[in-house]
């Protein structure tokens, strides 16, 4: 390695690591005071960096939390392929241990402040979607197919049907974490959820 392929390495490192900094402080801050409270100013404090390293990585603060919404939302798709695929291999079931995960991660705070109470406002519904589409409706479908295929379920419009599902659970994390009693709120939205989906078996 020549002296110059190793600091291009360096700096890349060094690049990498100021933004994986700034992502780490900044999903701290936001998952526990929220976007609106935090500043620009307590981000690069903590990450021990300068504005004009965040603003060489990020165009705007909510262009950084576009990011680590992204990451969350990568997460909570991963955990929810997990759950799936843990147990018995009922189409119909593994779905339910997905959308149960999510619900379980909807009473985490960082997840109930960042996902489902400011990404919303912060990015617009449209992005919002956009971004919970990109990250989970494929393995919605993918369940969905198989169930189809195993016919557990009537052959329906596969693509509709994991829209329409996707959203009734993202719209029951937001529920939980608007409610006064989270808990109870988690017990009551996780039984309507199942219900709908046992309820398109044949």
């Amino acid at each position: 390695m020549t002296n110059e392929t190793g600091r291009r390495s360096l700096r890349a490192e060094h690049v990498a690591a100021t933004r994986r900094a700034l992502l780490d402080v900044a999903r701290d801050r936001f998952g526990t005071q929220g976007f609106a409270a935090t500043s620009v100013d307590e981000i690069v404090g903590d990450a021990g960096v300068t504005k004009g390293a965040l603003y060489h990585h990020f165009t705007s603060k909510e262009h950084l939390f576009d990011c680590v919404f992204d990451e969350v939302e990568t997460e909570l798709a991963d955990r929810g392929m997990r759950a799936a695929l843990k147990g018995p291999g009922d189409p119909l079931a593994a779905l339910n241990r997905g959308f149960s995960s999510f619900l379980d991660a909807s009473m985490e705070p960082d997840v109930q402040r960042i996902v489902l109470l400011d990404a919303p406002s912060v990015l617009g519904v449209e992005r919002f979607d956009e971004i919970v589409r990109a990250r989970t409706l494929g393995n919605v479908i993918a369940a969905l197919e198989l169930a189809v295929t195993a016919r557990a379920v009537p052959r329906v419009d596969v693509e509709s049907l994991a829209q329409l599902l996707l959203g009734a659970c993202t719209q029951a994390g937001m529920v939980i974490a608007r409610s006064a009693n989270p808990k109870r709120t988690r017990r009551v939205v996780g039984t309507t959820l199942k219900t709908l989906i046992d309820g398109l078996a044949r």
